[in-house]
């Protein structure tokens, strides 16, 4: 019974049909029917199928590589090259593999092409990389971005150790580091002295700063031995303090030829210099322990000459720049003298005539004194200023250059002594002219023309007669010319003869008008 009804329930299972079934021998029709409507009433009686989330199979490996990304972080896999392509696009696909597995890997260009491990076919490397899946066939992936021999594993860890443990320490921190000096001329390379580092160094110093001068500390810098020379020549420069600016400098390679720079010794000793140290190690990609307690990091060793030499071009162009604002300062400097000068004659031709010649002399003295004491110590300021110039453009540019700057400054020189000659001839004869201007409107010059002045009698003595009604009544005056003076006797004049001028005695008749015992 039980067979029976488990033959028909898979029979049943895979469709309910009214055709009519052949029973096999020493089987009951009537129990297979029984258990036939059992199998119905099941199928009757069973819940409704659960509803289902359908994928495609893009979606499905879209969501896998979603749920992959997402459940990995980076991820160090150590193992041996297989199946090595490097096509014409720069990419680079390989299967890193064990005894027992391998994994399909890609690498693109970018990364790539900072790789300086040679990668071949069998190589036992170490590998940083992001899991990831390849939809269109459904296989999952590494991403790698950094590719290392697989010997360098344990330095990876004993570095990564290290610097955690002086980061705690605050030894990376910024606030701790000192700034370079702004013109450093003194500089300290501790470096290889038969490596391209030194000079690849001096070429960038020469061009850019050719006043710097340059000590290099021969050391090696790859080694069992380097950390101890490297400790050693940091110490004995920072010791002598000759150099402003200290570099620690090596070109790049691997993590193990770059590890004396890791040395912890080494990296307390650079927290502990007086002198900044510039580290200049490897290419832009390495890192070492020396980098991050150095006072500055240059990507390399000629970055890290650009870093601490100021660039003679731009020195140059300032220089340029604070000649015009001194030129500048000059010429404000003679316009303002220019406008008090013109506001002291305008006070001057406010005075009154009889005052006006000392107030004159004495404010245009005032005035030539304060404009020659200006000139002058804006000459010495000038003279001052250009002969800092020189020097620095002496020290910064070639022979050719100084001779040009020679013959500007003689020019300017030049230039200024006329233009002061020509200021003070101009004050000059506009002095001179104020002068004879005076001279012109005084009394003297009126009796030298011939004109004479009329004085009073006794009772007016020194007053000039000039009004009309002051002849009225006869009166003994005096004549004063140029050189000489008379005494002459006026007759008066009616009131009705106002009108006409009152009559003096003729030169004949001087005697009868001065009357007897008076001189003429």
């Amino acid at each position: 019974m039980v067979l029976v009804a488990h033959r028909l329930q898979r029979t049943y299972a895979n469709g309910f049909t009214t055709r009519p079934r052949t029973f096999g021998p020493g089987i009951n029709p009537a129990i297979c029917l029984i258990a036939g409507l059992i199998v119905q009433c099941q199928a009757v009686a069973s819940p409704p199928p659960i509803s289902r989330t359908i994928y495609t199979p893009s979606e499905l490996n879209r969501e896998v590589r979603l749920h992959l990304e997402a459940g990995f972080q980076i991820l160090w896999i150590e193992g041996e090259i297989s199946n090595l392509a490097k096509p014409a696009s720069g990419h680079i696909y390989f299967s890193i593999k064990d005894d027992k597995a391998q994994i399909r890997c890609a690498m693109f260009r970018p990364k790539a092409m900072l790789v300086r491990t040679p990668i071949n076919n069998g190589s036992q490397v170490l590998v940083r990389a992001r899991i990831s899946l390849y939809e269109p066939r459904g296989e999952y992936q590494l991403l790698v971005d950094a590719i290392e021999p697989a010997g360098e594993g344990l330095l990876r860890q004993q570095y990564e150790a290290l610097k955690k443990q002086l980061q705690a320490e605050g030894l990376f921190a910024t606030e701790r580091k000192q700034p370079l000096p702004a013109m450093a001329t003194r500089f300290a390379i501790i470096t290889s002295a038969s490596g391209a580092v030194i000079q690849d160094f001096l070429q960038v110093l020469e061009r850019r700063w050719p006043l710097a001068r340059v000590r290099l500390y021969a050391t090696s810098v790859q080694g069992e031995q380097a950390p101890a020379q490297l400790l050693a020549a940091l110490r004995a420069a920072d010791e002598q303090g000759w150099a402003q600016v200290l570099i620690l400098a090596r070109g790049g390679g691997s993590l193990e030829d770059l590890w004396a720079f890791n040395d912890e010794t080494l990296a307390r000793a650079i927290v502990a210099c007086q002198t900044p140290v510039v580290s200049a190690i490897g290419h832009e990609t390495d890192f070492t322990i020396a980098d991050f307690v150095a006072d500055l990091r240059a990507p390399t060793p000629s970055a890290a000459a650009e870093l601490v030499s100021p660039d003679q071009i731009m020195l140059r162009e300032r220089i340029n720049a604070l000649s015009r604002r001194v030129q500048q300062q000059f010429n404000w400097i003679m316009r303002n003298a220019s406008q008090r000068y013109d506001h002291a004659l305008i006070r001057l031709t406010r005075l009154r005539p009889d005052r006006q010649w000392q107030l004159q002399q004495l404010d245009l003295q005032r005035v030539r004194t304060r404009l020659q004491r200006q000139l002058r110590a804006q000459l010495t300021l000038s003279a001052q200023r250009l002969l800092q110039l020189q020097h620095r453009l002496r020290q910064l540019s070639l022979q050719q250059r100084q001779q040009q700057q020679q013959q500007q400054l003689a020019n300017l020189q030049q230039r200024l002594q006329a233009a002061t000659r020509k200021l003070l001839q101009q004050q000059q004869e506009l002095l001179h002219g104020r002068v004879r201007t005076l001279q012109a409107m005084g009394p003297d010059a009126v009796l030298q023309r011939g004109y004479a002045l009329v004085i009073g009698s006794s009772q007016q003595t020194g007053q000039a007669l000039y009004k009309a009604q002051q002849f009225s009544q006869p009166q003994t005056v005096r004549l004063q010319f140029h050189n000489f003076a008379i005494s002459a006797n006026t007759l008066g004049f009616a009131a009705d003869d106002l009108g006409s001028e009152p009559g003096v005695d003729q030169p004949g008749n001087d005697q009868d008008a001065a009357g007897p015992g008076q001189d003429p």
